[in-house]
Formats: structure tokens, sequence, C-alpha cells
């Protein structure tokens, strides 16, 4: 759905219109649905959930498969408490994050579990800015905020492909990064591809988001 919401709405009418049997939706963002689902509820279809929470009468859907986004960002807090503490980096820290697309339930989340610890530990959130889940979103803001800020401990990016783009600026502008680098990395999700990067020592930590939920999903549906 290209990251629309308005091409996801179109998409569930079409099915309604197709008479399916089953709607599985992993929504850009958490408001906006009530009509569109209470149009699928008239016509009996049932819709699934899946990856994201959404914020809609519980009535209108039948089941939510997906991930603690706020323990995510919890977790990624935790992490950093740690490697800075062991690193015996007791200073000021300057952190800029790369959040997902707005008004999702995983941007929402891993900006409220982070931030927690952004808060308790005193640390310094230069910025943060909506890159859009996307790899060129991600470099685009990690562009920007190298020309706005001289000194960056931590970069916080909310999927693999944010992380992607930011190490494609950050390369571009002979930044070091990483493992062995001077600005730590953070992402989200650990797909293979993220992870592949965490082993080579470009990304320092990357948090896991369950990817498995069609297997989950594929039972509700037969239990349906």
């Amino acid at each position: 759905a290209q990251q629309k919401q308005e091409n996801q709405i179109k998409a569930i009418k079409s099915f309604i219109d197709m008479g399916v049997d089953v709607i599985g939706l992993a929504p850009v963002v958490e408001t906006g649905w009530d009509a569109v689902f209470t149009e699928a509820k008239d016509a009996g279809i049932p819709v699934l959930v899946i990856d994201r929470n959404i914020k809609v009468d519980e009535s209108l859907y039948t089941a939510w498969v997906g991930s603690d986004f706020t323990a995510e960002g919890e977790s990624a807090g935790a992490w950093l408490k740690a490697y800075l503490e062991a690193k015996k980096k007791t200073d000021k820290v300057n952190i800029v994050t790369i959040a997902g697309t707005n008004g999702s339930s995983a941007q929402i989340g891993r900006t409220k579990g982070f931030n927690k610890y952004v808060e308790a530990n005193g640390w310094n959130l230069l910025d943060e800015q909506d890159g859009d889940f996307t790899q060129d979103g991600g470099q685009k803001i990690m562009e920007s905020y190298l020309k706005s800020y001289k000194d960056i401990d931590v970069v916080v990016c909310q999927n693999d492909n944010e992380a992607f783009g930011a190490i494609d600026a950050l390369k571009a502008a002979g930044k070091t990064y990483g493992k062995d680098g001077d600005i730590i990395i953070i992402s989200f999700d650990a797909t293979n591809a993220g992870l592949k990067n965490v082993k080579e020592g470009s990304i320092n930590a990357d948090f896991e988001c369950n990817p498995l939920a069609a297997p989950y999903l594929e039972d509700i549906i037969k239990k349906i």
C-alpha cells in the first residue's frame, strides 16, 4: 500500500466488493479505520489485524496478532544504558532518532519505550524526525542531522531500512559508526539483512520485532 492509509482503505473496500472470506490488515497507522471496518462487519467478513496495533471498537475486528513495540523500545534503552556503562561513558550523551511512520503503533511504542530511558538517564535527545520506515527516508533525515548537529553519539533508527539509509549518509560524510566507530547505531526489526550488519559491526544492536505472525494467523483463519 506504499505506506498510505488511503491505499489500504481502497484495498479493503475492493476485498469487500469481491466477497472474500477473510481480510488481513497490517495497518499503516492506528486510527481512522472505523468506517471501513464497519463495512467489512456489515458484509460478514472477519478482519484480522496483523503486526501493528489499532485504535478502533474491538467488536469491529476478530483478532490481533503482533508484537509489543513499547517493550522493544525499552529493550533498546536498557541495552544502551548497559553499553554506555561498560564503555564508562558517563558524560553527556547526544542522541538523534529517525522515527518510523508517524502515528503507526511501531513508531508510537518504540518511541515511548526508548524515551523512558532517555528521561531516566538524562540523555540529550537532540532531534526526532519521521523517516517513514524507508531507506531513502533514513538517508535524508541523517543527512539533515549531520548538517544541524556537530556532536552525535547515538543514532536510533526505528527499523532496519532506516538504519541502512543512515549508514549510507554517515559513510558519505566520512563518519565512523558501529562497533569500532564514533557513532552508535541502534536499529529495530532484526531482519536477516539487519543482523548481517550487526555481525559485520556496522549496526551496534538490532531489536527483534517477532516476524512469526503467519502461523498464528493461519491457525485463526482455520478456526474461523
